[in-house]
């Protein structure tokens, strides 16, 4: 049985397809419209899935859409009723879209899907599921557990904005809830907000930020801000908030608690601002902590599965996993809205038709593949698409690739990486990367401003073989989804002199703390990728040939792509982005491209095409 689930109409629309619970393919829109999060129904990300399947669109049997929007309206209603006469003209800008179109989806995904895949009785083939049940069944049926607590957390589904759920083999059942407008996620994205970046995109920046600061604001966070509980519940002061019924997300209020008003965006940011990531990230913590300690307590469950926005957050996560309050902790890579079309679709075929989880094989840690569910180009077709992008390139076997690409980074080249299927979920794996040498002081300062075109103080992410992970870093376990954060060991780092320890804030940023000082953050940690042959054999060798001729097992592995652009989905992409960057080699399948090889006339100023994250 065909199964098609759909993300839309938020932010990272997403198609995912199954076959008997086997997941066949899986993209976001973004990648293909390149439009950064775009909302939009995922036309070309069905059309994807259904090519890869190598099917029509009448052999599928159920098409499942990830929330509901009726309850949707229900929040909204009671929301602005709530809140009325505040915030009426939000209600007026809202109210019209949902009358002209979301109280109507269904009519809606219909045509949309006719318009994807062609005529069909699209109406009788669509289901819904709720929201956070889709995050919990992308958390649960991929993972490697027969049974686990399921804890999801984001900005908000129909109601739920944290849940938790059980799951025993085929079994998943949602067991208590945190309702709008009390949200964990919400939570972090006013502090998003606060400090000038954008809301549900620079999340990730203010978790990259917080590690210059000191969290001296994280007790005024939890004395006025929010009521968190020994078990992790929690209660939020609206009257700071303008989220429930206004056009921001904070208000006055909130500005005087801090002494500060918001940042404008790209404006200098200042150790005020580093030390509210510092404290936002540290109350983050603190509540994920007390709700996976008592819910382990709570249980008796010894696996931990996480999904939902805020279980991208990779330090939080890491200090759940050394906590111990479970033994085990499975992170769906696609965390965020992406990853609520995968688990719509495994729900209808676990919950709705009742049939079994298949046992993973032998060699799988989990379901997902490796998360590589995207689109791959056959040799033959990469070289006919580089020709008539008018590139310049060798075709060379895998042998002469490794040894070209290794030089290449020990010659302190930036590499663009393009490799087998494309990532499902925000993180580059090893699929569409760029790569550095992560010995190099002065490959995270290059790599930010003259390749990603991003702020200077954005960390690095570590690829490198899990075979020898506990060698370079803090932990022994596996991390392929780049959502773990570790220390660097104690004999890789380097000693700080007095003077370098005393310096405060982003001066912080250009002293080399370790042997591999492009990926050690400020306070010596990592995201750390583990690399698995199985999954990612050309990356895995690439990394072992590095590590033989440098005797450094890791790389810098950062997404292929410029701020505020998409990661790259075709060779034309990555050739684009090539050449409008300082991205000095590209490697696509087995065509090698330098850049001093290829046409001038062919650079183009990339810098400003994208609108910034």
């Amino acid at each position: 049985m065909w199964i098609l689930g759909i993300s839309a109409f938020y932010h990272d629309s997403a198609a995912a397809l199954i076959k008997d619970g086997r997941i066949v393919a899986a993209a976001q829109e973004e990648r293909f419209t390149r439009i950064k999060h775009d909302p939009a129904f995922p036309q070309k990300a069905v059309q994807y899935c259904v090519e890869e399947a190598g099917i029509s669109g009448d052999e599928i049997e159920h098409v499942v859409f990830f929330d509901k929007p009726f309850l949707k309206f229900e929040r909204l209603l009671e929301t602005y009723t709530a809140f009325a006469p505040r915030g009426f003209r939000s209600f007026r800008m809202a109210i019209p879209l949902w009358l002209r179109e979301k109280l109507f989806q269904k009519d809606l995904l219909a045509k949309e899907l006719k318009m994807a895949l062609g005529e069909d009785d699209w109406l009788n083939k669509l289901l819904f599921s709720e929201h956070h049940f889709s995050h919990a069944a992308s958390a649960f049926y991929p993972s490697p557990f027969e049974e686990a607590a399921v804890l999801t957390l984001d900005g908000v589904g129909e109601w739920a904005t944290t849940s938790v759920a059980i799951g025993k083999g085929s079994d998943l059942k949602i067991i208590k809830e945190i309702h709008f407008p009390h949200s964990l996620g919400l939570l972090y994205s006013a502090f998003t907000y606060y400090i000038g970046m954008k809301v549900n995109s620079g999340e990730y920046k203010l978790m990259g930020l917080a590690p210059y600061g000191e969290p001296k604001y994280k007790d005024k966070i939890l004395d006025h801000l929010i009521d968190l509980k020994e078990d992790g519940s929690f209660w939020l002061d609206q009257s700071y908030f303008d989220y429930c019924a206004g056009l921001t997300m904070t208000n006055k209020k909130f500005d005087d608690l801090f002494g500060q008003p918001v940042r404008a965006a790209e404006t200098e940011i200042t150790q005020f601002h580093m030390d509210i990531a510092a404290s936002i990230q540290a109350v983050t913590e603190e509540a994920m902590l007390r709700l996976t300690r008592a819910l382990a307590k709570e249980t008796g469950q010894e696996n931990l599965c996480l999904a939902g926005g805020v279980a991208l957050n990779c330090v939080a996560n890491g200090k759940v996993l050394r906590d111990g309050a479970f033994k085990n902790v499975w992170i769906q890579p696609a965390a965020g809205d992406a990853g609520g079309a995968l688990g719509a679709a495994l729900a209808i075929w676990h919950i709705h038709e009742q049939q079994p989880r298949a046992a993973l094989e032998t060699n799988q840690r989990d379901a997902m593949q490796g998360s590589y569910l995207g689109p791959s180009f056959a040799q033959d077709d990469i070289e006919k698409r580089l020709s008539e992008a008018g590139a310049k390139f060798a075709a060379v076997n895998d042998n002469d690739l490794l040894d070209k690409v290794s030089d290449d980074l020990i010659e302190e080249r930036a590499v663009g990486w393009f490799q087998g299927r494309m990532e499902f979920g925000p993180r580059a794996l090893g699929g569409r990367s760029i790569l550095g040498d992560p010995r190099s002081p002065r490959m995270q300062k290059t790599l930010n401003l003259r390749v990603k075109y991003r702020e200077s103080f954005r960390p690095f992410a570590p690829s490198v073989m899990r075979e020898d992970v506990a060698d370079w870093f803090e932990m022994d376990t596996d991390s392929p989804y780049m959502l773990l954060v570790g220390d660097v060991v104690e004999q890789k780092r380097r000693d700080m002199t007095d003077e370098e320890k005393s310096l405060f804030g982003i001066e912080k940023l250009n002293i080399a703390r370790s042997d591999i000082p492009a990926v050690t953050h400020v306070d010596y940690s990592a995201r750390v990728q583990t690399v698995h042959g199985d999954t990612n054999r050309k990356y895995h060798d690439l990394l072992k040939r590095f590590k033989d001729k440098t005797g450094c097992a890791v790389l810098v592995n950062t997404s292929f792509n410029v701020r505020g652009e998409p990661i790259v989905c075709t060779p034309e992409d990555a050739f684009r982005c090539f050449m409008g960057s300082d991205i000095e080699t590209l490697v696509i399948g087995n065509c090698y491209l330098r850049k001093e090889d290829q046409d001038p006339a062919l650079c183009q100023d990339y810098k400003d095409a994208f609108e910034l994250d």
